[in-house]
């Protein structure tokens, strides 16, 4: 099993084959050194071994997104991460498991970390996750993952008092689409608008998601009204831009989309569920008020839509 130590100043004391052909670095580059990050990072960054050696437990949230104590005795770590291997030139997910070794008068005197590849376990994982939180027919979120994305945002929010916004957005006049066109083109036309949706109008850290049927959600997290309005001016131009054929929606004769948008600093006691329903009752301004638009409810002022 590849395994390494660090004596209790840090430098390599042991590194045997087995590290030595996982991280294609021989023993002779790290022996008597600190520089064992090279075999897995591209910057200086600590190790699990580090992190023993030096006390840095406050490091591990920050470092390893993954990772527990270990042993009867709580005295070892362990913890998943992502390498990137530099000098073999691969990025492995590997399974680290670390313990401290202390002299007969109880000083530390060495670190011991050893090393597992569980690389395609973790892509399987990876994998099958994403197939659970991916909506088959537009690739976009599902529900599930929509519903977790936003309680994680509401609390964000919550704590932090920077605001984030929510749009709702519903095909206009789907029904009769698929009535006029059939339910194959209607699927098809779910994708496109899905893609325009996905393609075109978000950041990175933003979340598109199938809320059901026709309907799609979009969750902007840092995002005030100003912000808000204007990614769901750029989506409702982007459905617009793809020119699909709707001989049902008058005055356009292709398919749109109406836009509920809210944003808010959300209080103590607000819940994600009213933040739906603001921006499910902006939806239906939108729609009520001739479609193809947006509207805009604030959540400190109730009765107010625009």
């Amino acid at each position: 099993m590849p395994t390494f130590a660090l004596d209790k100043d840090g430098k390599v004391i042991i590194w045997n084959r087995a590290c030595e052909r996982l991280t294609g670095i021989v023993s002779s580059e790290v022996m008597g050194t600190k520089d064992h990050w090279k075999a897995f990072y591209e910057q200086p960054r600590l190790c699990l071994a580090d992190i023993l050696v030096q006390r840095r437990i406050d490091q591990l949230d920050q470092l390893y997104p993954w990772h527990a104590g270990m042993g009867k005795n709580g005295i070892g770590l362990k913890a998943e991460n992502w390498c990137v291997m530099p000098r073999i030139g691969k990025r492995l997910y590997l399974a680290i498991d670390t313990g401290p070794i202390y002299d007969h008068e109880g000083d530390l005197f060495a670190v011991v970390e050893t090393l597992r590849d569980i690389t395609e376990h973790k892509t399987a994982e990876t994998t099958l996750e994403t197939l659970a939180n991916r909506d088959g027919l537009t690739n976009l979120a599902n529900r599930r993952l929509f519903d977790q994305t936003l309680k994680t945002a509401f609390q964000r929010a919550q704590r932090t008092r920077i605001p984030f916004a929510l749009l709702l957005l519903d095909v206009d006049h789907f029904k009769m689409y698929n009535d006029v066109y059939g339910h194959l083109k209607g699927d098809e036309c779910l994708k496109e608008v899905a893609k325009a949706i996905g393609d075109h109008s978000l950041r990175e850290e933003d979340l598109a998601a199938r809320y059901g049927g026709e309907e799609f959600a979009v969750i902007l997290p840092a995002t005030d009204r100003d912000g808000a309005c204007q990614a769901a001016e750029r989506i409702r131009n982007s459905v617009l831009a793809l020119d699909i054929p709707h001989s049902s929606n008058r005055d356009l004769y292709r398919v749109s989309v109406s836009i509920g948008v809210t944003s808010a600093f959300p209080k103590g006691n607000d819940v994600p569920d009213t933040f739906i329903h603001a921006a499910d009752t902006a939806l239906y301004h939108a729609k009520q008020n001739g479609r193809n638009r947006i509207a805009y409810k604030d959540m400190a002022t109730p009765d107010s839509v625009e």
